[in-house]
This record gives structure tokens, C-alpha cells and sequence, in this order.
């Protein structure tokens, strides 16, 4: 499953890419020699990647994972890290990048993607779950592999569909 993953991941992400992984990294049970297996694993995926903590990643992990940081060939590190979130902006719109559901407010321009729910959906068109494993990709109708992260303009598409199932409601 992780070399799946990890193909369909290199598939659509690029060296000067940036992905924002939000939380889980990987279920492990806490020794150096897992840590060290993770580092490996996410060193053979490409771009930069922002991690938002999860509810299953420790500290020590993370601490790790800094400890053993790469520069990438444009000097950015491989590894960035937040412990609770932070906002990006695009296309007039707030992201709000957390790992647990939250609640942004009923302004169209403020969205909030997580995980952390796997295959639940938060009934609030102003949340998207934006897992590995989100029921929300089947706004998609199919159009991706199952490990991919979501573009961009994937995830306008996403926000789109669901409001208008929203409306439909």
C-alpha cells in the first residue's frame, strides 16, 4: 500500500512543489528505527511538505524528522512543521489548514481543510475533509489515483460541488 501511495503521490507532485499534509503521518510505535523508516519514506516522495500535527504524531517524531531535515535543490528544507494549523490564501478565499474539523463561520470566503474524520464529512459546506481516505473526493467523479494529494484546483472543484449539494438540501 505505501509504494501505491507513494507512486501516486511523485505522480502529480513536483520537486518545487509544496504539499501541506494535515496530521497522521504515520502510526508507529515510538522507537528511532521506525522514525527512521518514515524519514525514509517521505524523503522518496517529492516536493516540500508542511506537516500540521496530528492526533498519532508525536513529538519526538517530529523532533526527529527536523533533526534529520534535507535541503532541497531550490535551498528550501524538505520538512516544515505546525502544531496546530496555519491560513494560506487563494483564489479571494481563507484556508484554514488544521488537522481536526473546525468551525470557520458562515463567510463563503473562510474554509477549512482537515482530516483527522477518515471516510466522515462534516455537514458544514464551509468544511472539507481533504484525507487520504476523504468521502469528499467523490465530488471528483473518479479523476484522481487513490494517494494523491489534492491540487489546488481540485480542491475549488471539491468546495464547489459541495456547496452545490448544499443548495440542493
Amino acid at each position: 500500500m505505501n509504494e501505491q501511495i507513494m507512486d501516486a503521490w511523485n505522480e502529480v507532485v513536483c520537486d518545487q512543489d509544496t504539499v501541506y499534509h494535515l496530521g497522521d503521518i504515520a502510526l508507529v510505535d515510538g522507537k528511532t528505527k521506525a522514525y527512521e523508516k518514515v524519514d525514509q519514506l517521505l524523503k522518496s516522495l517529492n516536493g516540500q511538505i508542511v506537516f500540521v500535527k496530528g492526533n498519532h504524531d508525536s513529538r519526538a517524531m517530529f523532533k526527529y524528522l527536523e533533526k534529520h531535515n534535507a535541503t532541497l535543490q531550490n535551498a528550501r528544507k524538505k520538512y516544515l512543521f505546525n502544531d496546530v494549523g496555519l491560513i494560506l490564501k487563494f483564489d479571494k478565499k481563507q484556508f484554514f489548514l488544521t488537522h481536526y474539523p473546525l468551525i470557520v463561520g458562515n463567510k463563503g470566503n473562510r474554509i477549512n481543510l482537515h482530516g483527522h474524520i477518515h471516510r466522515s464529512t462534516v455537514n458544514l459546506s464551509t468544511c472539507l475533509n481533504v484525507g487520504i481516505d476523504s468521502p469528499e473526493a467523490d465530488y471528483l467523479m473518479g479523476e484522481r489515483s487513490f494517494g494523491q494529494p489534492f491540487s489546488e484546483t481540485e480542491i475549488l472543484k471539491m468546495i464547489k460541488a459541495k456547496r452545490d449539494d448544499f443548495g440542493k438540501r
